[in-house]
């Protein structure tokens, strides 16, 4: 068995589109779809808002390796251009977590190094898994809690844009 955690954001041109057409990319092997945040850009501060969310998936014949290229795929399918690291995208699609797998491959770090930082991860992960694991690091809630105030406060919900009904 292969399951994934994957998080998604979109942050030019049709944001919500980018994230449904990656949730349709992905429905065959999805097992739930958080809700719709929306929050202020990581890195580089100079963009527009991000539409995040994070997607459950299985797949017993996929290893850690498929979901990133799978992730990548449809990252192309939305035109991304890789410009500036961490700056503006159509689509981000991050392998979070992969039952199992550890990895210290420079080009898929797992769990992903982001994770333990990033409110935009943790809340929709929390909202599809309130006993969220990240591997090595321990429950997700205290990753969370840890985090400044102003952090979790920057995550907001779009109760306006639903990506389970898309």
């Amino acid at each position: 068995m292969s399951r994934a955690v994957l998080s998604l954001g979109s942050n030019l041109g049709d944001r919500f589109g980018f994230l449904t057409l990656a949730v349709d990319g992905l429905r065959p092997w999805l097992v739930a779809v958080s809700s719709v945040y929306e929050t202020a850009p990581w890195g580089v501060e100079d963009q527009p808002d991000f539409l995040n969310a994070i997607c459950v998936v299985d797949d017993p014949a996929r290893d850690h390796w498929a979901w990133l290229r799978l992730g990548q795929s449809l990252e192309q399918a939305a035109g991304r251009v890789r410009e500036q690291r961490w700056g503006p995208r159509t689509l981000d699609v991050d392998v979070v977590t992969v039952d199992g797998v550890r990895s210290d491959d420079p080009e898929l770090l797992l769990p992903h190094p982001g994770t333990l930082d990033r409110a935009t991860v943790l809340i929709p992960w929390l909202e599809l898994d309130p006993a969220a694991e990240v591997p090595g690091h321990g429950p997700a809630t205290a990753l969370l809690a840890a985090l400044p105030a102003a952090d979790r406060d920057g995550v907001r919900l779009r109760p306006d844009l639903r990506l389970k009904d898309s």
